[in-house]
């Protein structure tokens, strides 16, 4: 039997990049996927087929994961849909780096409303569902700037820092109902805006991770599996970085 057969997913900006890998991994373990976007384009509905593919159902959902009610109500949806959502991971997420003293308020409040402010919502959506199910896994993706910070990158370190303290009090929170919550930071990923880098800073990056090469975004997907699955039945509130080792 696959790691997740039976269960429905919802992965938020899951049309390209990490989120994308994530959601093709879960539908290799068996899993149904309802993923988000801003919007679905032709690279979403091509994701969308690709994971469908895979033997699964999978539907794909245009919604702000950043506005409060867009959420609910494409929550509602997916729950409409699929009957049940077993795993939620808060993937959504955009970068507006710059100094603190260059940085605006709307670099500030942009960062923090999509990469914090949305897993508050699709949290504050997804729990009722959880809570009656008895059971389920919530994963936010922060980093590593997360734990240990990043000049130029205050308001994304924030809102990344930020989603490790909101996995482990919701952990805290919901625990008692069979529901997990969890975090996942990541290192130097190889990724389309990192592979835009000079080579010469892509090479000082690997030059500073003890396994000597960046991650993929599989290495991502595999520990979000192991993290969705009945496998970490016991791992909850917890941060793991996926980052050669870079942040010890």
């Amino acid at each position: 039997m696959k790691l997740l057969e039976g269960k429905v997913a919802l992965v938020t900006g899951a049309a390209r990049g990490i989120g994308k890998a994530l959601a093709l991994k879960f539908a290799s373990e068996g899993a149904d996927i309802a993923f988000t976007d801003l919007v679905i384009d032709e690279n979403g509905e091509a994701t969308r087929k690709e994971i469908e593919a895979l033997g699964v159902t999978c539907r794909a959902y245009a919604s702000n994961a950043a506005d409060y009610t867009q959420t609910e109500e494409v929550v509602k949806q997916i729950v409409k849909d699929f009957g049940r959502i077993d795993v939620l991971v808060n993937n959504a997420g955009i970068t507006k780096d710059g100094l603190m003293m260059r940085m605006t308020e709307a670099q500030w409040d942009a960062v923090i409303a999509v990469n914090l402010k949305s897993a508050f919502n699709f949290i504050h959506a997804v729990l009722p569902v959880m809570l009656k199910q008895r059971g389920g896994s919530i994963i936010n993706m922060a980093s590593v700037v997360g734990v240990h910070g990043n000049a130029g990158q205050s308001n994304y370190a924030a809102s990344k820092a930020g989603l490790i303290a909101l996995a482990k009090s919701i952990a805290q929170e919901v625990g008692s109902r069979g529901i997990r919550a969890n975090a996942i930071a990541p290192g130097f990923i190889e990724t389309a805006m990192t592979a835009a880098l000079p080579q010469e800073v892509r090479d000082d990056w690997a030059k500073k991770i003890p396994l000597r090469r960046a991650g993929k975004a599989e290495d991502i997907a595999n520990v979000a599996t192991f993290l969705a699955s009945d496998l970490s039945s016991y791992v909850s509130g917890q941060v793991i970085q996926v980052d050669g080792g870079m942040n010890m």
